[in-house]
Order: C-alpha cells, then structure tokens, then sequence
C-alpha cells in the first residue's frame, strides 16, 4: 500500500553535481554556479573517509577527480579494490582521514571533453561544508534551495564498518537548514532507502527519499549481496513501482526509460513509466542532461564533433522530456535547464 504523497506543483531544476560543465563537479564552486544559474536544487554524492565523515565525491574511488597521484606520501595506498562487484584500482576514500582529504584537490572528471583550467584550484568538501554553503547561498538570494544527496555504495562502505545512513541522518538532523529545507535522499540500492523510510516516519516531511535506477538488466548490489533477482527492470513495471512508492517518494530513471532514443537520432515515443510512476504517486526525476553533443540525442547535436557545447540543443531535449510529464531532472548546466523551463 503507497502513501499518499503529492505531486510536484513545479518542475524542478537540480545542480547535477553542481554545475560541473563550468567548474570541477562537487566543489563549492560549482555548487556557487549551479545556484547563481538557477538551480532549485543541488546534489552531492556522498562517500565515507577513513574516520566516518561524509564527504562529497563522485565515487570512492578518488584517483580521477583529485591529485592523489601528485602526494609522493600516499602512492603505497594505491590499490585495487572490489567496488559493487567490480575491480577498480586506485586511491578511495575510506583509506584516508579527513585531514588526509582536505590536502588534495580537485580535478576534472572529464578532461577530453572539458578542459584542466580549474584543475588543483578547489579542496574536497563535506557534507557539512556543503550545508552550510547552501544555507548561506540560500539566505543571500532570498529562496529556499534544497539538497538532494546521494549514499553512494552504500553496501560497500557498511561491508568496511562504514555505514552512511545515520551519519547522514545524524548530520542533516544538526543543521538548522536541513531540518526544514527540502532535502530529497538518493540510492540506487533499495535496504538502505527502507531503513531510513523506517528512522524518519512521518516526523520529517521535508526529508523525501528518491530511488536511483539503473540499466534495466542490472540489480541494486544489496540485492546482489542478498542473493535476490530483482532488477530494475521489475522495478519499472507497474508493480514494481507500487512497490517503490511504499518507501520512496520518486524515481530517478535514466533519461532514455522515459524516452528511448532511436538508432538514427531521433527521439522515441515516451515510455509509460511517468504515467505508471504518477498513477502510484512517485515523482520523476530523470538524469543527466548534459550540454555537450556527446551527450544528446542525435537530433540535437550540432556538428560532429562530440565536444561542441550545444546549450540551445539541451534546451530543446530537455522541453521534449518537460513534455513527457517528469517532474524534476538533473543537469549538468543549470541556466539551460532553467531556460528550457522559463520558456515554457
């Protein structure tokens, strides 16, 4: 049986990872942009350091977005690791204090295609650091602007004697900001999901949970770990969506599950998903738009070459998904986002 919960009365805009097109993801930099672009929302990615702070990274695994590789004091803790049942090899998180952290810097995630000018310029940041950024942001330009944090490999990190749930509960419960900004939890795993549905009842209304899905064939690796067979997939059909609601207060889709994309550029039909998920009360929360043509559908690219930065092609995919119905989505550039909306 699903809770009764409303429906978004706006389509919102969330800073994926800030606004990472313009500075490196996940720095107060890019959050500052995402805000100053429009954003209704900001999202950082949550891991664990060595002494169970939560920081706020793409992966665990730091090697790509820091300069790790740069400290001569940390190449012996280069390793490889299994991550969600995949070997990666590289520096993470959870082998490093805090204080460790906060000597590296952050790096572009997507060199080839976005440059290395604000390479070495930003520190990692917390979760509190983030908070607070906001709360002040927030105040200075006089709207409520909520956080969507996601637990990334959340199995992985309790496996290690790391669990992220009530430290992230304990942390959004000890900013004022956070008790009563919107705030909206995301995982691609569904155990941790429940258990925090089960810590925050009815008490904290402002603090919705958003379930991540991924390629309709994989499993959430707590279901991996459990022996079990759901898959997203299952997870998209009408029951599994009633299933979702039970706990959940939205999905998180890839882009192409509410509309496929055909082979020669063009867009598909939508989906039932929106429908579906709309008719059990979920929002829906597609990801990633992302401006350059690597990135779009074909029938919104401009040239060839997947580099070229189509803002005005974002713009028209992104309305042609407002006009499937969703109720929120992520991008990378939040002012196309805002534009596509402000042009409705």
């Amino acid at each position: 049986m699903s809770r009764e919960k409303p429906l978004a009365a706006r389509v919102g805009v969330i800073g994926h990872r800030g606004a990472p097109v313009w500075r490196p993801e996940h720095t107060l930099a890019s959050y500052a942009r995402a805000i100053a672009d429009g954003a209704d929302f900001i999202e950082p990615d949550l891991v664990m350091s060595r002494d169970g702070v939560l920081v706020v990274r793409h992966e665990n695994e730091i090697g790509t977005t820091t300069d790790v590789a740069e400290h001569p004091g940390f190449a012996a803790r280069r390793t490889t690791r299994t991550v969600d049942g995949q070997a990666v090899t590289g520096w993470f998180s959870e082998d490093f204090t805090l204080a460790e952290l906060k000597t590296l810097r952050a790096r572009e995630r997507l060199p080839q295609l976005r440059g290395t000018a604000c390479d070495g310029e930003f520190p990692i940041a917390t979760l509190e650091e983030v908070i607070d950024f906001v709360a002040t942001e927030s105040a200075a330009c006089g709207r409520l602007i909520g956080i969507v944090p996601e637990l990334k490999h959340g199995t992985h990190f309790r496996q290690r004697g790391l669990p992220m749930e009530d430290a992230l509960l304990a942390t959004l419960m000890a900013h004022a900001y956070t008790r009563t900004a919107p705030v909206e939890i995301q995982s691609f795993e569904i155990g941790n999901l429940r258990y925090l549905r089960q810590q925050l009842g009815d008490c904290h209304p402002d603090i919705r949970l958003l379930q991540l899905l991924d390629a309709p064939t994989a499993q959430p690796y707590d279901v991996v770990v459990a022996g079990g067979t759901l898959d997203y997939a299952r997870m998209m059909t009408g029951e599994g969506l009633r299933d979702v609601a039970s706990y959940a207060d939205a999905i998180g889709p890839d882009l192409r599950a509410v509309i496929p994309w055909n082979a020669d550029g063009s867009l598909g039909l939508p989906t039932r998903l929106v429908h579906d998920a709309h008719a059990v009360g979920l929002e829906v929360h597609p990801w990633t738009f992302r401006p350059e043509n690597q990135f779009l559908a074909g029938v919104f690219r401009q040239g060839d070459d997947p580099r070229t930065l189509n803002r005005s092609g974002l713009v028209a995919q992104i309305r042609a998904y407002l006009d499937a119905g969703i109720d929120a989505f992520f991008t990378d550039d939040p002012a196309s986002g805002r534009q596509a909306l402000d042009a409705r």
